[in-house]
């Protein structure tokens, strides 16, 4: 036979394309287990592919960042505004243990505070709680109209801008200097920080709708296992069983027993 001659013997096309197959039957789904400041633990699933050779799916998971409205953490509707972030710290089984990774606002409450003929303060502060973390604190507030003002706006002075500043810039790194990071997330959900700022900033300009608009951990300490979990054990202390109480034996003077 000629060479180069009959080339549809070489090229056969039968078995060469690949059959297709379904790429989720690669995958596995974890849990998500949120910290036990929050009310709802179970807060949704997460897929990665499974382990093959040295690609370990847990490595895969570690360090991903989940983003979740605390109406769902807290089972409270009026808590919708504001957005966490949870960060997978470590992987027991197929449950994803989550830190506290950073806080924020949802875009249209920000700008449904945001009118005219008022000014905007805004201070941020960098500050180190006691067990090492180093968070970044974002505060916003707005000028008010004073009470029975006819003025339709109230701008304040570039001065008292600065003083409102800086008792910002004061309560805030007292707030997150003064405590670990877990007790500073419980203050962010519940104490209202911004009518403390409120009040004591009153006495410069009256001021209101004051928010911790924003919080970023920019620097965490090395990974501790038992830190971790103290973030997921259940706040009340075991204090056991109660004992029914004995009945004391009458004393005998002269044995040792005071009477």
């Amino acid at each position: 036979m000629a060479v180069g001659k009959n080339k549809r013997l070489t090229k056969s096309k039968k078995g060469s394309r690949k059959k297709a197959l379904d790429p989720f039957l690669k995958k596995e789904w974890y849990k998500l287990q949120a910290p036990s400041i929050f009310s709802v633990k179970d807060c949704g699933k997460t897929i990665i592919t499974k382990t093959q050779g040295q690609k370990v799916a847990s490595d895969g998971l570690k360090g991903r960042v989940i983003e979740l409205s605390l109406a769902d953490l807290n089972s409270n509707e009026a808590l919708s505004w504001r957005k966490v972030k949870l960060c997978v710290e470590d992987v027991q089984g197929y449950n994803c243990l989550l830190n506290f990774h950073g806080m924020d606002m949802t875009r249209d409450k920000l700008c449904s505070l945001i009118k005219k003929r008022q000014s905007i303060i805004e201070a941020y502060v960098d500050a180190r709680t006691t067990d090492g973390y180093i968070v970044r604190l974002f505060c916003i507030a707005f000028t008010r109209p004073q009470d029975n003002q006819i003025k339709k706006t109230c701008y304040a002075q570039s001065s008292q801008v600065r003083s409102i500043r800086a008792r910002m810039v004061q309560t805030l790194s007292d707030l997150g200097s003064s405590k670990d990071l877990k007790g500073l997330v419980k203050d962010l959900i519940s104490a209202p920080i911004g009518e403390q700022i409120e009040r004591e900033c009153s006495g410069i300009f009256p001021i209101k709708d004051c928010f911790i608009r924003k919080v970023k951990v920019l620097k965490k300490p090395k990974f501790d296992v038992s830190s971790l979990m103290e973030w997921h054990t259940d706040e009340g202390t075991d204090v056991g069983t109660a004992v029914a109480p004995v009945a004391e034996e009458g004393l005998v003077a002269g044995a040792g027993g005071r009477l």
